[in-house]
This record gives C-alpha cells, structure tokens and sequence, in this order.
C-alpha cells in the first residue's frame, strides 16, 4: 500500500495534514518534503496531524513527525495529532512520542485547541 497526503489550510496560520496508508522509510521523505513546503507557502506556524486512515508506521515515520514538531516549535507553532490508528497508537506510546506532543481524539477538538493557542 502506498501513502496518501491530504494538506490544507485549516484557520489561522495552521495546516491539516491528512496521512493514509503507510508512513515508512519509502515514503519518509515525500511527507516531509510537502509539509516543509506547504508550512513555508501558507506561512504556517500550527500543524493538525490527522492519522486516522494510516494504517503503518515505522521509525522513518516518527522521525518525520519529531522533525516537523521541532520545526514548527522552533517557530513558536504548536502541533497536534489526531485520531489515531489503533496499529499506529503501540507505536506511539513505545516512543514516548505521547509525552510530547499534543493529542486530541478527533480534527474539530484539534482546532478548538489550537484557536485556542492563536
């Protein structure tokens, strides 16, 4: 199964990012490089991380995650993930990546969140 990458200005200064499918060492770099560019042309600083459709993850995928997270918090910006597989949910407790950042159960409690913050 490959990777499907939804982007789209969600309010003020934040994107929604929608993954489906597999987050893996194959497709890493794709996500990385489009929500780099998409957080420079919409002059985002927040980022919703909507899982709900990816079915895998692996290593390559966290790192991607913690990459943009430390991006957009070096940018004063906030990220939230939400609706999480269950198959991709072991991984993030065993990363500790819960400790980190902030997770909401759904897009509309992320945005309440974040307009919250703006």
């Amino acid at each position: 199964m490959s990777l499907h990458i939804e982007i789209e200005k969600g309010g003020r200064k934040t994107l929604i990012v929608r993954l489906a499918g597999e987050l893996d060492h194959h497709t890493s770099e794709i996500v990385k490089a489009k929500m780099e560019e998409a957080l420079e042309r919409e002059g985002s600083i927040h980022v919703i991380l909507s899982m709900k459709d990816l079915t895998f993850m692996d290593s390559s995928g966290l790192g991607v995650i913690l990459g943009r997270y430390k991006q957009i918090t070096g940018m004063g910006g906030k990220m939230v993930v939400c609706d999480i597989h269950p198959s991709v949910h072991r991984l993030f407790e065993m990363s500790g990546l819960y400790k980190i950042v902030s997770v909401q159960d759904n897009e509309r409690q992320a945005v309440s969140s974040l307009e919250v913050v703006s």
